[in-house]
């Protein structure tokens, strides 16, 4: 076989190839890598965005879902699958005559915690119940429930969590008054939430709830 150099080209019988030298095969290899790498570090910059926007909406309910789960991704996955989840409840808003009577009759529960506070805590857990029910929640389960307002009422879920364990611990016999008011204050919070306008949710979260251990302590010290 006869076979010519033309340049960067070896001529052979009836045709050419490349003849590639090794500075050429170098810049190839590192090119290939630094693409590779480039890719990498976009992947782990977009990771790290998705987890920001996770804790961000989530904020105690994410670290919760990471202690409950095998690994970070787990967790995420299971957050963003309560997300699709929630997008297709069909939640609708309550009317005026809706919300007052909720009001009027949350306004009865915390008026029995004086003078009953372990029958207040179980009234106010149903009431929590049918407040969602109205508004379009699922409510067959309690964890599916807490999943759902956590997408929504994070920081309220938590303290919904709570309140439902002092219930049950209530139920046992094993919860004292301290606790109950808790609980109470909690149920509140979460009630205020699911009543209040689209807007106004995360209004509820801290002061209205200090409020009432407030008012609590004081109509327990006057009774």
């Amino acid at each position: 076989m006869s076979s010519l150099r033309c340049g960067g080209l070896r001529l052979i019988e009836g045709g050419y190839f490349c003849d590639m030298s090794t500075t050429t095969l170098i810049i190839v290899i590192v090119a290939i890598v630094l693409a590779a790498a480039i890719a990498v570090v976009g992947y782990r910059v977009a990771q790290q965005k998705r987890t920001t926007r996770l804790r961000e909406q989530y904020g105690p309910e994410y670290d919760r879902a990471l202690d409950q789960a095998d690994s970070q991704r787990e967790a995420e996955s299971e957050l963003r699958d309560r997300s699709k989840r929630y997008e297709k409840l069909e939640l609708r808003s309550l009317d005026s005559a809706g919300r007052e009577d909720f009001e009027r009759r949350w306004s009865e529960v915390q008026g029995q915690f004086v003078d009953d506070p372990s029958n207040a805590v179980r009234n106010a857990d149903l009431l929590v119940v049918e407040v969602m029910a109205a508004r379009g929640y699922p409510v067959e389960d309690f964890d599916q429930r807490a999943d759902d307002l956590s997408v929504s009422h994070p920081e309220v879920t938590q303290r919904y969590r709570e309140a439902r364990r002092i219930a049950q611990a209530n139920r046992d016999g094993n919860a004292d008054t301290e606790d109950l008011r808790q609980a109470v204050t909690s149920y509140r919070s979460l009630v205020l939430a699911l009543l209040a306008d689209e807007g106004d949710r995360s209004s509820n979260n801290g002061t209205e709830s200090e409020h009432d251990n407030k008012q609590m302590t004081e109509r327990e010290t006057k009774a």
